[in-house]
């Protein structure tokens, strides 16, 4: 007889369906779980509940998330559900730099060399290319 699939982590049964899989991760929110934080986040992000990703994303921040730092510096670039804004853009970027978000150093790198700061631009480049 073959044995239940379970999470290689904790041995909890593997969710067997959507409702299953939501149950869990809001009673991981609940524990304040980072991960989980951003898990319900993308899940409202992808239903277009833009308002409620963020509150998850900033619980996620608060909690010591850098993923969630980038993803809100996309929602501000690209304006979902709030005013674009640049400034919230660079420090969102910024911050996940920092955590060691190699895309999002990409992106600051770029973030300079449209400013024409070419040198500083290199730099964010070569450390995005060593964090992988």
């Amino acid at each position: 007889e073959r044995l239940p699939m379970t999470c290689p982590f904790c041995r909890h049964p593997v969710m067997k369906n959507e409702a299953e899989c939501h149950l869990h991760t809001m009673k991981r929110v609940k524990a304040n779980d980072p991960f989980a934080c951003y898990q319900a986040g993308m899940r409202r992000f992808s239903a277009s509940d833009y308002a409620t990703a963020i509150e998850y994303f900033d619980k996620a921040i608060e909690l010591g998330d850098i993923e969630s730092h980038h993803l809100l510096s996309i929602v501000y670039k690209n304006g979902h559900g709030v005013q674009r804004d640049i400034k919230k853009v660079t420090y969102h970027l910024e911050k996940a730099a920092i955590g060691g978000h190699p895309i999002a150093r990409h992106n600051l790198g770029w973030g300079e060399h449209d400013k024409g700061n070419i040198d500083r631009a290199v730099k964010h480049f070569i450390i995005a290319a060593k964090l992988g």
